[in-house]
């Protein structure tokens, strides 16, 4: 598409970026022109994804931090501002799905998916901020959060909180740097064929059969329009996020909807199991 063309030069970091979305996202914007730099934990996978960058035409470098980690996530951005010149667009995506019931949810589990989604989320947000204030141009956030923080659902309910929370934070966010030449957008995907959603494949079995996942592709494909046009906000697939926000002037008819969704999943799912 020509308007990838828009992203030719530019340095994006991408964090969570050895595997699924981010490493897609990655990829992609390489293959935009952009001058990328790789965020997560394994050295090892990030260097898998910076050396399929480097077999094309794009520039990649790989800074592994935990992003729970404050001064992990500090100096990893600021490698990225040093060796590459600038930061013009920052994809905060790492993320981690530990599916529970309410009822059986584990506090170690909460604390988990709260560190990773909210507060590792939160310290990329701070230095980005930092970093890009500091450009007369400014710079774009996207925050890749869920449709699962729009609607509490089981077996997602600790997910959906830090969901929820990062929907809130990224928000808030938005308003404090309203009028600046900062943009912070959120990216809101349903379920995605990701090694996260295969590893939960037999827990989430009867909310959503796997079959129907939605491929990377799409939510990189959201992640670029919400960069290249600076839009607040996107659902994947387009419009979900809509139908949940009118849901909740509903709550009542919301939850039976949502429950007679969930029945009609289950017994999709049991079918495709049976071939």
């Amino acid at each position: 598409m020509t308007w990838f063309e828009g992203f030719r030069d530019k340095v994006v970091v991408v964090t969570g970026a050895s595997s699924g979305i981010g490493r897609e996202t990655a990829l992609a914007f390489a293959g935009a022109g952009a001058r990328v730099a790789l965020i997560a934990r394994r050295r090892d996978l990030l260097e898998d994804v910076a050396q399929e960058i480097r077999r094309g035409p794009g520039e990649a470098m790989v800074a592994p931090a935990d992003v729970t980690e404050r001064a992990a996530v500090h100096d990893a951005m600021q490698a990225a501002r040093r060796r590459l010149g600038r930061l013009d667009v920052v994809v905060n995506n790492a993320g981690v799905l530990i599916p529970s019931t309410v009822v059986d949810l584990q506090r170690a589990d909460l604390d988990r998916m709260l560190e990773v989604n909210l507060v590792g989320a939160l310290f990329v947000m701070q230095e980005a901020v930092r970093i890009m204030r500091q450009q007369d141009d400014g710079g774009t956030i996207v925050n890749v959060a869920s449709l699962a923080g729009r609607r509490g659902i089981s077996p997602l309910g600790g997910y959906c909180a830090s969901k929820f929370a990062l929907v809130g934070l990224t928000e808030a966010l938005r308003m404090e740097l309203h009028g600046t030449p900062l943009h912070v957008a959120l990216v809101l995907p349903g379920v995605i064929e990701t090694p996260m959603a295969h590893g939960r494949e037999h827990e989430l079995e009867n909310l959503w059969p796997s079959s129907l996942n939605m491929p990377p592709a799409w939510v990189v494909w959201a992640v670029f329009a919400a960069a290249r046009f600076r839009l607040v906000e996107i659902a994947v697939p387009p419009g979900a996020a809509t139908l949940e926000k009118l849901a909740a002037l509903a709550p009542g008819v919301a939850d039976s909807a949502v429950y007679w969704g969930t029945q009609a999943s289950r017994w999709l799912a049991q079918l495709l199991r049976r071939g």
